[in-house]
């Protein structure tokens, strides 16, 4: 049987931005990248929450896989993997953080994100990409990685979007800070050289989880699969085999 592998995107991403990790991954390997919920194909999709997006995925998502998952994309990851982890074999996360832990900053950027997506909801999708391009975490990607992530944005809709960022949010779900202890899947924490913010996150999460390692890819941001996809479908390809050995 196949190996197989499902990838979720980040926010104001799609699927489609998964696109040049699938071509660099191994023939034998099939990989699924769904857009979740409030993006691209499924932008219209209602309730944009994390129990309809994890519904989604335990339906789509073959029997038995391996998780991968780019920032909210890696929030949402790390919450199936503690409801379906009889059915995930390993979990990498690509500059992806467990969530708030403080009570009053999570409120805090709920608050922040819900004036955000107000913003969203009365712009162009144009201009919502454009304005998400100058995020300071994603400054610095060659132009090429910039453009082709410009165009995954146009795929989504203000409204989608705004969303998304309600529902799934960083301010929105719940912290699992308290239960990484719990996780005794594999999990493999990938970050960019030069994302100082989430590498020093990655060494928190990794000291918390009983089975964990960090991958740091040199010369990478942010977005490691956009700006090194090769590196990331070698990363995800070493360790499906590993954590297929590891659970034998």
């Amino acid at each position: 049987m196949a190996p197989q592998i499902v990838l979720l995107h980040g926010f104001t991403h799609t699927g489609a931005s998964w696109d040049p990790v699938r071509a660099a991954l191994p023939e034998r390997y099939r990989a699924l990248a769904p857009d979740i919920r409030g993006h691209g194909s499924a932008a219209g999709a209602r309730p944009v929450t994390l129990e309809a997006v994890l519904g989604d995925l335990a339906a789509q998502a073959p029997g038995s896989f391996t998780l991968v998952g780019y920032s909210m994309g890696g929030r949402i990851a790390l919450h199936a993997a503690l409801r379906l982890e009889t059915r995930i074999r390993g979990l990498v996360l690509i500059g992806a953080s467990p969530g708030i832990a403080e009570p009053g900053e999570r409120r805090a950027r709920r608050q922040a994100d819900d004036g955000l997506a107000d913003e969203i909801e009365s712009a162009s999708i144009e201009d919502v990409a454009a304005r998400w391009a100058q995020t300071p975490i994603l400054s610095g990607q060659p132009p090429h990685v910039a453009a082709a992530a410009h165009a995954d944005r146009l795929r989504s809709t203000p409204a989608g979007l705004a969303s998304a960022l309600r529902g799934l949010g960083t301010g929105a779900l719940p912290s699992l800070w308290g239960q990484l202890g719990s996780l005794a899947i594999p999990v493999t924490l990938v970050v960019g050289e030069h994302d100082h913010k989430f590498r020093e996150t990655a060494e928190r999460v990794a000291a918390e989880l009983p089975r964990a390692e960090t991958v740091v890819v040199p010369r990478a941001g942010h977005a490691v699969h956009l700006e090194a996809p090769e590196d990331v479908a070698t990363i995800i390809a070493e360790r499906r085999s590993r954590f297929r050995a590891t659970i034998r």
